[in-house]
Protein backbone atom coordinates (compact mmCIF):
# COMPACT_ATOMS: atom_id res chain seq x y z
CA UNK A 1 0.00 0.00 0.00
CA UNK A 2 2.82 2.39 1.14
CA UNK A 3 4.35 2.11 -2.67
CA UNK A 4 0.57 3.08 -4.24
CA UNK A 5 0.67 6.05 -1.66
CA UNK A 6 3.99 7.31 -3.00
CA UNK A 7 3.29 6.61 -6.65
CA UNK A 8 0.27 8.34 -6.14
CA UNK A 9 2.36 11.46 -4.62
CA UNK A 10 4.96 11.78 -6.83
CA UNK A 11 2.45 11.61 -9.76
CA UNK A 12 1.18 14.59 -8.18
CA UNK A 13 4.00 16.77 -7.68
CA UNK A 14 5.63 14.75 -10.78
CA UNK A 15 3.12 17.13 -13.42
CA UNK A 16 1.57 20.47 -11.93
CA UNK A 17 -1.35 18.64 -10.64
CA UNK A 18 -0.24 19.04 -7.58
CA UNK A 19 0.85 22.44 -7.52
CA UNK A 20 -2.15 23.75 -8.60
CA UNK A 21 -4.55 21.77 -6.07
CA UNK A 22 -2.52 23.99 -3.36
CA UNK A 23 -2.24 26.92 -5.00
CA UNK A 24 -5.79 27.28 -6.51
CA UNK A 25 -6.95 26.36 -2.83
CA UNK A 26 -5.11 28.94 -0.55
CA UNK A 27 -5.47 31.48 -3.52
CA UNK A 28 -9.27 31.23 -3.39
CA UNK A 29 -9.92 31.07 -0.07
CA UNK A 30 -7.25 34.21 1.00
CA UNK A 31 -9.09 36.31 -1.60
CA UNK A 32 -12.67 35.88 -0.24
CA UNK A 33 -10.99 35.93 2.97
CA UNK A 34 -8.82 38.88 2.93
CA UNK A 35 -9.82 40.83 -0.34
CA UNK A 36 -12.90 40.51 -1.94
CA UNK A 37 -15.92 42.37 -0.04
CA UNK A 38 -18.86 40.00 0.92
CA UNK A 39 -19.84 37.72 4.01
CA UNK A 40 -16.64 35.95 3.76
CA UNK A 41 -14.18 38.73 4.23
CA UNK A 42 -13.02 37.66 7.82
CA UNK A 43 -12.04 41.99 8.38
CA UNK A 44 -15.48 42.47 7.82
CA UNK A 45 -17.31 40.84 10.29
CA UNK A 46 -15.60 42.63 13.69
CA UNK A 47 -15.24 38.69 15.05
CA UNK A 48 -11.52 37.74 15.65
CA UNK A 49 -12.50 33.53 14.63
CA UNK A 50 -12.48 31.73 11.34
CA UNK A 51 -15.83 30.97 10.93
CA UNK A 52 -16.18 32.60 7.22
CA UNK A 53 -12.89 29.92 6.21
CA UNK A 54 -14.89 27.10 7.96
CA UNK A 55 -18.22 28.23 5.88
CA UNK A 56 -16.41 28.83 2.65
CA UNK A 57 -13.62 25.72 2.68
CA UNK A 58 -16.03 22.94 2.16
CA UNK A 59 -17.83 24.26 -0.85
CA UNK A 60 -14.56 24.73 -2.30
CA UNK A 61 -13.09 21.35 -1.20
CA UNK A 62 -16.47 20.15 -3.46
CA UNK A 63 -14.79 21.45 -6.52
CA UNK A 64 -11.34 20.70 -5.53
CA UNK A 65 -11.35 17.15 -4.75
CA UNK A 66 -13.01 15.35 -7.44
CA UNK A 67 -10.74 17.23 -9.41
CA UNK A 68 -8.05 15.43 -7.52
CA UNK A 69 -9.59 11.79 -7.60
CA UNK A 70 -11.02 11.79 -11.20
CA UNK A 71 -7.99 10.03 -12.74
CA UNK A 72 -7.39 7.82 -9.68
CA UNK A 73 -9.16 5.06 -11.85
CA UNK A 74 -10.29 6.19 -15.18
CA UNK A 75 -7.20 7.32 -16.20
CA UNK A 76 -5.45 3.34 -15.27
CA UNK A 77 -8.63 2.71 -17.27
CA UNK A 78 -8.18 4.86 -20.46
CA UNK A 79 -4.00 3.75 -20.63
CA UNK A 80 -4.72 0.00 -19.93
CA UNK A 81 -3.13 0.15 -16.97
CA UNK A 82 -5.43 -0.96 -14.65
CA UNK A 83 -5.06 -4.66 -15.61
CA UNK A 84 -1.41 -4.57 -14.59
CA UNK A 85 -1.91 -2.80 -11.25
CA UNK A 86 -4.24 -5.40 -10.46
CA UNK A 87 -1.77 -8.18 -10.57
CA UNK A 88 0.13 -6.58 -8.28
CA UNK A 89 0.87 -9.06 -5.05
CA UNK A 90 -1.42 -6.68 -3.47
CA UNK A 91 -5.29 -6.76 -2.45
CA UNK A 92 -7.53 -4.66 -3.94
CA UNK A 93 -8.20 -2.84 -0.79
CA UNK A 94 -4.48 -2.27 -0.58
CA UNK A 95 -4.55 -0.60 -3.97
CA UNK A 96 -7.35 1.48 -3.16
CA UNK A 97 -6.47 2.63 0.24
CA UNK A 98 -2.98 3.50 -1.28
CA UNK A 99 -5.35 5.70 -3.60
CA UNK A 100 -7.12 7.18 -0.98
CA UNK A 101 -4.43 7.87 1.05
CA UNK A 102 -2.12 9.58 -1.74
CA UNK A 103 -5.66 12.18 -2.74
CA UNK A 104 -5.84 12.44 0.82
CA UNK A 105 -2.18 13.53 1.94
CA UNK A 106 -2.26 16.14 -1.34
CA UNK A 107 -5.49 18.05 0.44
CA UNK A 108 -3.90 17.74 3.69
CA UNK A 109 -1.07 19.38 2.13
CA UNK A 110 -3.17 22.03 1.07
CA UNK A 111 -5.00 23.07 4.48
CA UNK A 112 -1.60 22.59 6.67
CA UNK A 113 -0.65 26.38 5.16
CA UNK A 114 -4.23 28.10 6.57
CA UNK A 115 -2.62 27.37 10.19
CA UNK A 116 -1.26 30.81 10.07
CA UNK A 117 -4.89 32.03 9.46
CA UNK A 118 -5.80 31.31 13.06
CA UNK A 119 -1.99 33.16 14.43
CA UNK A 120 -3.28 36.12 12.47
CA UNK A 121 -6.85 35.74 14.20
CA UNK A 122 -5.09 35.76 17.14
CA UNK A 123 -3.34 38.69 16.84
CA UNK A 124 -6.05 40.64 15.61
CA UNK A 125 -8.16 39.65 18.39
CA UNK A 126 -9.09 42.33 21.52
CA UNK A 127 -6.99 41.29 23.65
CA UNK A 128 -4.64 39.98 21.47
CA UNK A 129 -4.85 36.07 21.72
CA UNK A 130 -9.00 36.23 21.99
CA UNK A 131 -9.84 33.31 19.95
CA UNK A 132 -12.32 30.42 20.14
CA UNK A 133 -9.45 27.51 20.17
CA UNK A 134 -11.82 24.62 20.94
CA UNK A 135 -14.13 25.82 17.82
CA UNK A 136 -11.22 26.26 15.80
CA UNK A 137 -9.71 22.82 16.67
CA UNK A 138 -12.71 21.16 16.07
CA UNK A 139 -13.71 22.90 12.77
CA UNK A 140 -10.36 21.79 11.42
CA UNK A 141 -10.57 18.09 12.71
CA UNK A 142 -14.13 17.80 10.95
CA UNK A 143 -12.63 19.34 7.64
CA UNK A 144 -10.01 16.38 8.09
CA UNK A 145 -13.27 14.11 8.43
CA UNK A 146 -15.08 16.07 5.38
CA UNK A 147 -11.94 15.34 3.21
CA UNK A 148 -11.47 12.04 4.05
CA UNK A 149 -15.41 11.61 2.89
CA UNK A 150 -15.01 13.70 -0.69
CA UNK A 151 -12.02 11.87 -1.48
CA UNK A 152 -13.66 8.00 -0.84
CA UNK A 153 -16.69 9.57 -3.04
CA UNK A 154 -14.11 11.38 -5.77
CA UNK A 155 -12.23 7.37 -5.75
CA UNK A 156 -15.35 5.65 -6.32
CA UNK A 157 -16.77 7.70 -8.91
CA UNK A 158 -13.32 7.45 -10.72
CA UNK A 159 -14.12 3.62 -11.41
CA UNK A 160 -17.50 4.57 -12.79
CA UNK A 161 -16.18 5.83 -16.84
CA UNK A 162 -12.92 6.33 -18.62
CA UNK A 163 -13.29 9.68 -19.22
CA UNK A 164 -12.15 12.26 -15.85
CA UNK A 165 -14.60 14.77 -16.60
CA UNK A 166 -17.76 12.23 -16.62
CA UNK A 167 -15.96 11.07 -12.79
CA UNK A 168 -15.26 14.43 -11.99
CA UNK A 169 -18.97 15.83 -13.02
CA UNK A 170 -20.45 12.61 -10.76
CA UNK A 171 -17.97 12.87 -7.58
CA UNK A 172 -19.09 16.81 -7.40
CA UNK A 173 -22.92 15.98 -7.38
CA UNK A 174 -22.59 13.08 -4.86
CA UNK A 175 -20.49 15.98 -2.51
CA UNK A 176 -22.60 18.12 -2.72
CA UNK A 177 -25.93 16.19 -2.28
CA UNK A 178 -24.39 14.41 0.51
CA UNK A 179 -23.18 17.91 2.14
CA UNK A 180 -26.14 20.30 1.56
CA UNK A 181 -29.06 18.05 -0.27
CA UNK A 182 -30.17 16.89 2.83
CA UNK A 183 -30.30 20.27 4.55
CA UNK A 184 -32.03 21.21 1.04
CA UNK A 185 -34.69 18.79 1.14
CA UNK A 186 -35.31 19.48 5.18
CA UNK A 187 -35.97 22.91 4.50
CA UNK A 188 -38.96 21.52 2.19
CA UNK A 189 -40.19 18.68 4.34
CA UNK A 190 -42.44 20.25 6.99
CA UNK A 191 -41.90 18.29 10.31
CA UNK A 192 -38.65 16.21 9.62
CA UNK A 193 -35.83 19.07 10.01
CA UNK A 194 -33.97 17.76 12.36
CA UNK A 195 -34.13 13.89 10.95
CA UNK A 196 -33.20 14.86 7.59
CA UNK A 197 -30.55 17.23 7.84
CA UNK A 198 -28.96 15.05 10.26
CA UNK A 199 -28.42 12.37 6.79
CA UNK A 200 -26.46 15.61 5.69
CA UNK A 201 -22.58 16.15 6.16
CA UNK A 202 -23.01 19.78 6.91
CA UNK A 203 -25.13 19.24 10.08
CA UNK A 204 -22.03 16.77 11.17
CA UNK A 205 -19.23 19.46 9.96
CA UNK A 206 -21.58 22.17 11.95
CA UNK A 207 -21.63 19.54 15.08
CA UNK A 208 -17.59 19.50 14.85
CA UNK A 209 -17.23 22.94 14.47
CA UNK A 210 -18.70 24.16 17.73
CA UNK A 211 -15.55 22.37 19.63
CA UNK A 212 -16.85 19.43 20.70
CA UNK A 213 -16.16 15.99 18.61
CA UNK A 214 -19.19 13.87 19.16
CA UNK A 215 -18.80 9.99 18.27
CA UNK A 216 -21.49 10.15 16.62
CA UNK A 217 -20.00 12.87 14.21
CA UNK A 218 -17.16 10.60 14.12
CA UNK A 219 -18.85 7.32 12.90
CA UNK A 220 -20.79 9.37 10.17
CA UNK A 221 -18.11 10.55 8.69
CA UNK A 222 -16.29 6.96 8.41
CA UNK A 223 -18.65 5.32 8.14
CA UNK A 224 -19.37 7.88 4.53
CA UNK A 225 -15.86 6.76 4.02
CA UNK A 226 -15.99 3.32 4.11
CA UNK A 227 -19.25 2.67 2.60
CA UNK A 228 -17.42 4.42 -0.59
CA UNK A 229 -14.36 2.89 -0.47
CA UNK A 230 -16.29 -0.60 -0.27
CA UNK A 231 -17.80 0.39 -3.10
CA UNK A 232 -14.57 1.02 -5.10
CA UNK A 233 -13.13 -2.32 -4.25
CA UNK A 234 -16.57 -4.07 -5.32
CA UNK A 235 -16.39 -2.09 -8.77
CA UNK A 236 -13.17 -3.10 -9.12
CA UNK A 237 -13.81 -6.87 -8.43
CA UNK A 238 -16.56 -6.58 -11.08
CA UNK A 239 -13.96 -5.33 -13.55
CA UNK A 240 -11.18 -7.93 -12.84
CA UNK A 241 -13.77 -10.99 -12.89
Amino acid sequence: MKSIILREIKSFFGSPIGYLVIAIFLISNGLFLWVFEGDYNILKTGYADLTPFFTLAPWILIFLIPAVTMRSFSDEKKQGTLELLLTKPLSIWEIVNGKFFGSFLLIILAIIPTLIYVKVISDLGSPEGNIDMGSTIGSYFGLLFLIASYSAIGIFTSTLSENQIVAFIIAVFLCFFLYFGFEGLSSLIPGSNSFISALGMQNHFKSMSRGVIDTRDIIYFLSIAIAFLSFTVYQLKSYKA
